[in-house]
């Protein structure tokens, strides 16, 4: 049985692929404790200082453990018990009462499930939600060629959408703002307003630089250039924003919704116009130092091949990206397809369509075979318009992958499809939303 076969994402993950629905999330990714050890000995030991500040208490420890119980529930929804013990590290008994606390204070509620056995055999549990319904998240995607906005609730629940074709490559003040006009509508639509709102996440189609909060390439986005895309946005809004690239996104949706949930180690590639990576180290994106981590498309395969839009030869994008499939069948047939026209016509059976995907595959799993031998993640999830060739781009890219990666890397990871393709961005904002908010304080 193949590695794409032998994972299949479970049918509840793909409701929230459709506007206006819920999606339980299963927890996957683990919690690291560090501890600080940059202080004296005789400090750190000095229950004196400590109970003056409450640190080291049992009622300072309940505090953390509780305001960890609800990171938990904010970040992933609509979870059970045991899945909020394996991702906090907390024993079953522990979580059981800091839950029952929590009832009592009215923070958190319990949620109906579906029926029907979950995917790992058992009977679904009694899942829990936190009942703050009178706030929510905004998420905010900008596209080469649109906008598009979502609210949702603390249970993950998404309560409104907008959307409006725009060219935003080349229009970015009349973006902004009609992502503000658009964050307004969604806001009126689900009951709220912006006093109402957590955290604001925003997407953009290319890399960012995270420290100015600019584009990282002015010709992905010339229109762009120069712009603090925060400072702009929370102008607009009134509200502290964050920011991250479309590859990134599609990873945090990932994550906490699709392919990515139960795995804390994976790589997310979007595959399209552009290739680029997202990158899950233990259960948390990897940024990089400028936040430019993951640009997998300008891997050099051939130092004498194309000319690259970067200033680079023989960069991956030439010779996969989507341009370079329709300029491949365009060059053998004279016609000029769009990508979603190769993609169909592909799955119609078209021979020509179908190499061209394949060979692209190939040239991606060179690319990806050197991710997994510098990271070593648990799997590999293809996402992007082209991962709606399936298995026609999945398995020579398996089988590139196998080849060129170290045996030990290559005989764990699993490549697989993701579960979002069109709403991978929007989600991801609204994910990046919830994940960075601090709004739900607990105390004892």
């Amino acid at each position: 049985m193949s590695m794409a076969k032998r994972f299949r994402a479970p049918a509840a993950a793909e409701s929230i692929a459709q506007a206006g629905q819920f999606v339980k999330s299963p927890i996957g990714a683990t919690v690291q404790f560090v501890c600080s050890l940059d202080k004296p000995w005789g400090h750190a030991n000095d229950s004196g200082a400590m109970s003056r500040r409450g640190d080291g208490t049992l009622a300072w420890l309940r505090d953390r453990n509780r305001e960890r119980v609800v990171g938990v529930l904010r970040e992933r929804g609509r979870v059970s018990q045991a899945e909020i013990a394996r991702a906090t590290g907390l024993s079953r008994t522990t979580v059981h009462s800091l839950v029952a606390d929590l009832k009592g204070d009215g923070l958190v509620h319990e949620v109906e499930t579906t029926s029907g056995r979950l995917p790992g055999g058992g009977r679904p549990g009694v899942h829990l939600a936190l009942k703050d319904s009178s706030k929510v998240a905004l998420g905010i995607d900008f596209g080469h060629s649109h906008v598009q906005v979502a609210v949702a609730g603390m249970d993950h629940a998404i309560l409104a959408e907008r959307r409006c074709e725009l060219d935003v490559n080349h229009r970015a003040s009349e973006a902004l703002d009609a992502s503000s006009r658009m964050a307004d509508e969604a806001l009126a639509a689900a009951g709220a307003n912006l006093g109402d709102v957590i955290g604001v996440g925003i997407g953009i189609p290319g890399p960012v630089d995270r420290e100015r909060g600019t584009v990282g390439s002015a010709t992905i986005l010339p229109g762009w250039v120069g712009i603090r895309i925060p400072d702009a946005m929370e102008k607009r809004l009134g509200l502290e924003v964050q920011i991250e690239n479309d590859a990134n996104l599609g990873a945090l949706a990932e994550l906490t919704w699709g392919a990515g949930r139960n795995c804390s180690n994976f790589a997310y590639i979007k595959a399209a116009t552009g290739i680029g990576a997202g990158l899950v180290i233990d259960g948390r994106l990897l940024r990089g130092a400028s936040g430019t981590a993951g640009e997998i498309g300008h891997t050099t395969l051939d130092e004498a091949g194309a000319l690259c839009y970067c200033g680079n030869r023989g960069c991956l994008e030439t010779v996969a990206g989507g341009p370079a499939i329709v300029a491949l069948v365009a060059h053998a047939t004279g016609e000029n397809l769009t990508l979603v026209g190769a993609i169909e016509r592909a799955i119609g059976g078209d021979a020509l369509c179908r190499r061209a995907i394949s060979d692209a595959g190939r040239e991606m799993g060179v690319a990806v075979a050197g991710l997994c031998n510098l990271f070593n993640p648990e799997r590999v999830i293809v996402g992007g318009l082209l991962s709606r060739a399936g298995e026609l781009l999945l398995r020579p890219l398996r089988e590139s992958l196998r080849r060129h990666a170290v045996q030990a890397a290559a005989e764990r990871v699993e490549v697989v499809q993701a579960v979002f393709v069109e709403r991978a961005e929007l989600l991801g904002t609204v994910a990046l939303a919830l994940r960075g908010s601090n709004h739900v304080r607990v105390t004892v």
